[in-house]
């Protein structure tokens, strides 16, 4: 059972002992009987561990190649879980280009447990290094990031944190494990936000965390289970269901995405396209030699002023203006006003996240039906 595809459908489950069920149940017990005091089967609290849960983690740790996994209740929680292991006074050095919401849990969060943290251009190695003290502890990285899709070299990015003894954690949410996994590249933690292409139908919130190191599992562990950000059952059984079609919603999101990406580079309306897999990419050569495609997420800077750009992302009619992605229907949203409003303005624009700015979640509907309904709202909002 070594290739993913089957992997997806089959790791961490089997059918039922007793009834024969294809699927793993849904278990909905909070207590579990015990033998004799202190002596359960396996499970005692449904906080501290849960049948349904216990098979989402060994799915999702076979997908990364990694040994040990850890289900939370959403991708902030998984994030979190991975700062708690931080002790005052330690520093953290994170992309400039991270999402919104990891942005805000760095500085509006933890700054006041006196965490430092260092936000640099993780592109450029030389920067990392510079940027790397006796004092950092952990290195975040996104690869490709939220949402400029950056690519980090994310071998020799772990090889400079492990230089300075540093844990190297990527969220590798935008990719999946179809497309990259970054414990062989040399990273000891992977994030996911389970909600987004894990999850893959827009319905269930979850976060995980992958690795091969035995003492960080048991540091996740500790605190999934002190601080209680565990998912239900239910969420643990539906991206059970999202995993085993990851590989053929991959391949139709890269499809369409890179169909979609190609056509906007030649668009009148459009200064620049941030996809991986176009050759003009800074990142391309690095992406195509660390993933196995480029994945769904395309990112455009329009023409365009903020207000103007709040009008096109509205007038699309295929194309949903909402937040998340990863989902099977394609989205369409603004960072400046939306998902990375939290950073200051000025921050952002120095770190390229401009008014004009246009994020892409690439579904699975035909594609030249998203590329007739992107065509019809630039011309009706930025084209005159």
């Amino acid at each position: 059972m070594d290739r993913f595809e089957t992997r997806s459908i089959h790791a961490g489950q089997s059918p039922d002992a007793d009834t024969g069920a294809v699927m793993p149940s849904i278990q909905l017990s909070t207590t579990f009987e015990q033998d004799a005091p202190g002596e359960d089967r396996g499970f005692e609290y449904a906080r501290t561990g849960n049948p349904t849960r216990g098979a989402l983690e060994a799915n999702l740790a076979s997908l990364e190649g990694g040994s040990h996994g850890r289900a939370f209740a959403s991708g902030m929680a998984a994030i979190d879980a991975v700062l708690h292991t931080l002790e005052a006074g330690d520093r953290v050095v994170a992309g400039n280009d991270v999402y919104g919401g990891t942005h805000r849990l760095l500085t509006q969060v933890y700054d006041r447990h006196d965490l430092a943290v260092d936000f640099v251009d993780v592109t450029d190695l030389d920067a990392l290094d510079a940027a790397m003290t006796p004092d950092t502890e952990l290195l975040w990285l996104e690869s490709p990031t939220n949402p400029l899709l950056s690519v980090v070299d994310v071998d020799g990015a772990s090889d400079v944190a492990h230089e300075y003894d540093a844990v190297c954690a990527v969220d590798n949410t935008f990719a999946t494990p179809y497309l990259q996994r970054p414990l062989e590249l040399g990273a000891d933690v992977v994030c996911h936000s389970l909600t987004k292409y894990l999850g893959g139908h827009s319905d269930v919130v979850g976060g995980a965390l992958l690795t091969d190191d035995p003492d960080l599992d048991e540091q996740f562990g500790f605190v999934q289970n002190a601080a209680g950000g565990t998912p239900g059952p239910f969420e643990s059984f539906l991206v059970l269901r999202g995993t085993k079609t990851l590989p053929v919603r991959m391949d139709r999101h890269c499809e369409n995405a890179n169909t979609l990406a190609e056509w906007l580079a030649d668009h009148d309306a459009v200064e620049r396209v941030y996809y991986p897999g176009l050759d003009s990419h800074p990142g391309h050569e690095v992406a195509a030699e660390q993933m196995d495609d480029f994945g769904g997420m395309v990112s455009v800077e329009l023409d365009a002023t903020l207000e103007e750009t709040s009008e096109m992302v509205a007038a699309t009619d295929v194309f949903t203006l909402a937040e998340s992605l990863g989902g099977v229907e394609s989205l369409i949203e603004q960072p400046a006003a939306m998902t990375h409003q939290a950073i200051p303005r000025e921050e952002r624009l120095d770190a390229g996240l401009r008014d004009g700015l246009v994020r892409f979640s690439v579904g699975l509907e035909h594609v030249e039906d998203l590329r007739a309904d992107l065509e019809q709202a630039i011309e009706s909002t930025i084209v005159e």
